[in-house]
């Protein structure tokens, strides 16, 4: 079936980055130092990207409040409970939270993750009953959450148990009354790193533990928190969050270690199921390898699989639940696949009056038989493949509208449902998020308002102006430089990541050749009009867009290919376009 509704974006902006100018060279590679400086890197030092450049938990909110009250439990010998996110951040966070604690001296811990569709996210009542009756907690740490738990926290505050939350979301206007809220994005804080992930977070509240005790000269002081680094990395590129000087640092000596054959067997299990080597990881393989596998557990099954994984210590048992995870993953790939089919569809039907794609600022789909696990990844392929803000919404069990929106640089999506709420205080029941994504709940009876609230909202936010597609260039590239030397060092020189992306390019290239592959991928051999220089490429989800032997715009990126046992270069094609007749 062919989607009338969703054509490709015709309106694309290559814009080129600028290069500063800087005293001294960043790299003896010239396009390296060229890629490096575009993106605000001003000195050859921060290419080391050593620990000891990170700053200290210190000025973290709350931070000494929470290492008081982690210690009393600690020395009384309190039960503590982890209670994580059903996502990648909140599973890699409530196991560096069990790990870190163990290796400090804890030694009655626990875990829950709450399944999504029984219990929703966040810290809420039934979830501390739970704590209460099952695990006999008498100290709650949230992992990945909590910042918005304001009922969940207070209901624990009636049962006698205290709560400490360690989270990165945005804080709502609201704060809950815990023991301590550790947070870098709580107004007016003073940390260096509002981009921390949970799993950031929670790592360095560890840190502070560890300095808290090396004062005291206690038997843990000297605990190997470095050990955690691989998870931090995973948590944080799967996150999504901005790779700032503070995240590529943690990032990197995360992959450093799996590289270097130091990290867990379950992190080694799923990168064997996902088909990468632990040798040569890179945070494409995190993000496109480790993150939806780990995912697929939150949104489809028990994200406590994937925690059990990254906890095990065995290899056999570690690679059997990396198997139950790459099995999840098939299965939320094939409800996705359901799911998109039938979105589109609906895209197809929208006419001028309700909303047509061309026309629309924001748009909202629903189908109330959609899985609530999966929702998300929808709103992120249709926002996408239109380039527009997307919000999804299925319904949960009492009828409840559940959505999950996904947002375009330039539209700050949280602030658009703030928007929304304040116009109109009776529609959305509930939210929260980032910049690029959030979760709400409103009544279906609220759903048209929300739909057009919601085009208005962003309307407003891009000032009357349709979005357009655009990808950030380093520029052409010389026949010199498109060498397989230049791909392999560009794809370890750094990690790379959101608002750190890595480094793509623009040519006019002829097409030598092409074919389609397994009916959706463009294979193309394409030649340098001026040196003859023949290059592989490689085109996903793309139908050939002019004729062997005529010109193509490309962005594209070097791209290291290994097949029968030998490395090559290719182009990985990410956008391409018929070069247009004068």
């Amino acid at each position: 079936m062919t989607h009338s509704a969703l054509p490709s974006i015709k309106e694309v902006q290559v814009v080129r980055r600028a290069v500063p100018s800087l005293p001294e060279p960043l790299h003896d590679n010239s396009l390296v130092h060229r890629v490096l400086a575009a993106r605000g890197v001003k000195h050859s030092d921060e290419l080391a990207l050593s620990l000891k450049q990170l700053p200290r938990p210190d000025s973290l909110p709350n931070i000494e409040q929470a290492v008081q009250r982690l210690l009393e439990a600690r020395n009384n010998g309190q039960r503590v409970l982890i209670v994580g996110d059903y996502d990648c951040d909140g599973a890699t966070s409530t196991v560096v939270a069990m790990l870190g604690l163990k290796m400090l001296g804890f030694t009655s811990l626990d875990f829950f993750i709450p399944e999504r569709i029984n219990y929703g996210y966040g810290l809420s009542p039934a979830i501390v009953d739970l704590a209460r009756d099952e695990f006999q907690a008498q100290l709650i740490v949230t992992v990945d959450n909590g910042v918005a738990s304001v009922a969940g926290v207070a209901h624990a505050a009636a049962n006698n148990i205290d709560v400490v939350v360690t989270d990165h979301h945005l804080a709502p206007d609201v704060l809950p009354d815990a023991v301590a809220i550790v947070n870098p994005n709580l107004p007016d804080g003073q940390f260096p790193g509002q981009n921390l992930a949970g799993v950031g977070v929670i790592f360095y509240t560890l840190l502070a533990i560890r300095s808290h005790l090396k004062h005291l000269e206690d038997t843990h002081c000297n605990a190997p928190l470095h050990e955690l680094l691989d998870l931090v990395a995973i948590g944080t590129v799967a996150d999504v969050v901005p790779l700032d000087a503070l995240n590529r640092t943690l990032v990197e000596n995360g992959l450093r270690r799996i590289r270097g054959d130091r990290t867990r067997p379950g992190v080694k299990a799923l990168l064997h199921v996902a088909g990468k080597g632990f040798e040569t990881i890179n945070t494409q393989d995190i993000g496109f390898g480790i993150g939806p596998r780990l995912n697929a557990a939150g949104r489809i099954a028990d994200m406590r699989v994937g925690v059990q994984c990254l906890l095990s210590e065995s290899d056999d048992y570690a690679r059997a639940l990396a198997d139950r995870l790459n099995a999840f993953n098939r299965e939320r790939q094939n409800i996705e696949a359901q799911m998109r089919e039938s979105a589109l569809e609906q895209l197809d039907a929208l006419t001028l009056d309700d909303g047509a794609v061309s026309t629309a600022f924001g748009l909202c789909l629903k189908d109330e038989q959609w899985h609530q696990g999966v929702i998300g990844i929808l709103a992120g392929r249709l926002k996408e493949k239109i380039c527009k803000p997307v919000v999804v919404f299925t319904a949960d069990s009492d009828g409840v509208l559940k959505g999950s929106a996904r947002s375009i640089p330039g539209v700050h999506i949280r602030d658009v449902l703030q928007n929304i709420a304040t116009r109109h205080p009776d529609c959305i029941s509930q939210f929260g998020g980032h910049a690029m994504a959030a979760g709400l709940s409103l009544d279906a009876t609220q759903f048209d308002l929300f739909r057009v609230a919601f085009d208005d909202a962003v309307k407003q936010t891009l000032k009357g102006h349709q979005s357009v597609r655009k990808f950030l260039s380093d520029g052409p590239l010389e026949p010199s430089e498109r060498t397989l030397e230049n791909a392999q060092l560009l794809v370890n020189i750094m990690p790379w990541g959101q608002m750190f992306e890595a480094p793509v390019f623009d040519n006019a290239l002829r097409i030598h050749s092409q074919k389609i592959l397994k009916q959706a991928h463009l294979k193309l051999v394409l030649e340098c009009p001026l040196s003859g220089q023949k290059m592989d490429a490689i085109a996903f989800n793309q139908q050939p867009v002019a004729n062997d032997g005529e010109m193509v715009n490309v962005v594209y990126a070097l791209d290291v290919n290994f097949y029968g046992d030998a490395y090559t270069l290719q182009l990985r094609i990410e956008h391409l376009e018929a070069v247009a007749l004068r």
